[in-house]
């Protein structure tokens, strides 16, 4: 990627609503992040110890950091067939602030039924199911940034 689409690119993300983003493809890697803490977590964790600062703390650092992942894998995963984001974007569950859910634990769903809405670059993206069944688990939440073939929900086919 040359330099001037790096620009453009970090100029149109600041003028966008997003707040992350990570762009990766072959040895390319680019993360940009407006937020004060950030989501992205590194494929790998390679403790750096400087001569001022020991070796605890770092190592202390890098175990909370994997750590983060193991209680979410405790939390029992319903069964089902995995709704996954087809883009990096925002996660709106509602059609707007003052509506409910466009659907919530324990509905039934259609194929073709909206589930939540997808913002990437300014286009709002519609992110339908693609089978019938009822919706056993929700895994963002609204307003959450979500990467690329991340599990947004959990449907039981039936």
């Amino acid at each position: 990627m040359e330099t001037n689409e790096i620009k453009d690119l970090l100029s149109q993300f600041d003028q966008s609503t997003l707040t992350e983003l990570h762009l990766k493809k072959d040895t390319f890697d680019l993360y940009f992040n407006k937020n004060t803490t950030s989501g992205f977590q590194p494929t790998a964790i390679e403790p750096v110890a400087t001569a001022a600062a020991p070796a605890a703390p770092v190592q202390a650092a890098a175990a909370a950091t994997t750590a983060a992942p193991a209680v979410a894998t405790e939390t029992p995963i319903a069964e089902g067939k995995e709704v996954i984001s087809p883009l990096v974007g925002v996660v709106y569950l509602k059609p707007s602030p003052d509506k409910e859910n466009f659907k919530q634990v324990g509905d039934q769903v259609k194929k073709g039924d909206i589930l939540c809405i997808v913002e990437a670059m300014k286009v709002m993206n519609e992110i339908v199911s693609d089978v019938d069944g009822e919706l056993v688990s929700v895994l963002v939440e609204s307003e959450q940034i979500v990467e690329y073939n991340q599990p947004l929900f959990r449907i039981k086919e039936g």
